[in-house]
């Protein structure tokens, strides 16, 4: 696993509105320290210097998540 971004916020559709370090594909999973899944990214926004990615929450503690690193599986 490699840490590809941090959660921002939690935008008004629900979805989680992450900071990314990394490229991350859209419909990657991302995963929460404990190698837990937290959410899917559907979109990536923002300049391609600096992307976003708005990402659906796969658990129901969204509220926890913000500030928090996520990570995603390193490209094979």
């Amino acid at each position: 696993m490699q840490e590809v971004g941090k959660v921002s916020h939690m935008a008004g559709s629900g979805r989680l509105i992450v900071r990314l370090s990394r490229a991350v594909p859209e419909g990657g999973v991302l995963y929460d320290s404990k190698s837990a899944k937290v959410a899917r990214v559907m979109e990536l926004i923002g300049p391609v210097g600096g992307p976003y990615a708005s990402a659906a929450p796969l658990t129901n503690n969204t509220r926890k998540l913000a500030g928090r690193r996520l990570y995603a599986e390193a490209p094979r």
